[in-house]
């Protein structure tokens, strides 16, 4: 402990001690934190979770993660929790001065139980925010042999000081932060290949048909406007945009001068043509990411009244998924020229889509679809008139 009341502790491999779960909050803290970085693959969810456990674990008033900016010149605010996390969000501070800087720049933890009395406590961001910081935690996240940011924990509620138990459980929270940290980012390195692909891949499908340049893309866009509107889960969304992006792929085996023909259909062509969900749906099963939407890809030509295809579902027996889908693909098919005729109206299109709800489209999906076009700024100007 140094001199002057300043407690700033130097903890590298000193995590031992600690006793059972059930009668160590601590250890049980980051026994759930481990668990968690485990199961959840979004970054800021997980630094939300882990701040709040850790903060309710050691009776903080207020903690938050600082990462590191590009040039690694800058630390800003990731997640906050305390009275003033919003202010916390316009914030940058430099690496080069304050706690945070200090343990950035040697890889060191800091426990500092008295700020007036420390020589590197920097009050910027108090000033900036209004809040008044007394004591802090401070702890290293390092990915292979580099700080990509720090935990901080301020002010026990009680007034009573940190301890050197609470500093332990911050370095190892931490640890598994960081480790969690760099998951989620090569987990996003692959995820983002993967839709750079998929979007490839929708370009090559509506290529074939020289009228639907952009469909699927603008499909896409539309369905997740109106899963936002229906407060679909993160998971429900992804779902949504891969398959809103594919849910023409099987089109890809289907003979250019039947999508382009300019004539009415055969009854044997409107047959190949019908075929197209199924197909895209046995494509993209094969592809694990990609299995749960293929579902909303086979059932997306459904229509509410039962009478679509491929399997005739009726209501809400057909995935909300592929009914905000078949409402989004009949938007931007009517709002773009084809060629068959040119396009139609925006107030002729909306006026279509609450003619044939209950019918063709499931009615929920098309108030959520057009209340959430209507809240996008993009399109506001359409709703003047209704």
């Amino acid at each position: 402990m140094a001199v002057h009341d300043i407690e700033e502790l130097d903890l590298i491999g000193e995590l031992g001690g600690l006793a059972d779960l059930e009668n160590n909050p601590r250890l049980a803290l980051v026994y759930e934190v481990s668990r968690r970085a485990g199961s959840e693959s979004r970054m800021t969810e997980l630094l939300e979770q882990v701040i709040r456990m850790t903060q309710q674990t050691l009776n903080a008033q207020a903690s938050s993660v600082l990462l590191t900016g590009d040039d690694e010149q800058e630390l800003f605010f990731e997640v906050a929790e305390g009275p003033v996390s919003k202010a916390l969000k316009r914030v940058k501070v430099s690496s080069d001065s304050g706690v945070a800087g200090q343990v950035v720049r040697t890889g060191k933890p800091l426990v500092v139980n008295d700020v007036s009395q420390s020589a590197h406590f920097d009050r910027t961001v108090d000033a900036v925010t209004g809040f008044t910081t007394a004591s802090l935690i401070c702890a290293p996240m390092v990915v292979h042999h580099r700080t990509v940011g720090v935990i901080e924990v301020l002010n026990k509620l009680d007034g009573s000081p940190f301890s050197r138990q609470d500093l332990e459980a911050v370095v190892s929270v931490a640890t598994t932060a960081a480790m969690a940290i760099e998951n989620t980012r090569l987990h996003q390195t692959v995820l983002d290949a993967y839709k750079a692909t998929i979007a490839t891949l929708a370009e090559a499908i509506d290529a074939k048909d020289p009228y639907t340049h952009g469909h699927s893309q603008r499909v896409m866009e539309y369905a997740l406007i109106g899963g936002r509107s229906l407060s679909l889960t993160t998971r429900e969304m992804e779902d949504l945009e891969y398959a809103g992006i594919l849910h023409d792929v099987g089109k890809i085996a289907i003979d250019s001068q039947i999508l382009n023909k300019p004539d009415k259909l055969t009854p044997a062509e409107w047959e190949i043509i019908r075929q197209h969900p199924g197909v895209g749906a046995a494509l993209l099963k094969k592809i694990p990411f990609l299995e749960r939407a293929s579902d909303l890809v086979l059932y997306h030509h459904e229509r509410y009244d039962g009478e679509g295809y491929p399997c005739g579902l009726r209501g809400e027996d057909i995935p909300v998924g592929s009914r905000i889908l078949a409402v989004a693909d009949a938007f931007d098919t009517m709002t773009t020229d084809r060629a068959y005729r040119p396009a139609l109206t925006f107030d002729y299109t909306v006026g279509e889509l609450y003619a044939c709800a209950g019918s063709q489209f499931c009615p929920m999906a098309v108030e959520a679809f057009l209340s959430g076009l209507q809240a996008h700024t993009t399109h506001s100007r359409h709703f003047s008139a209704l």
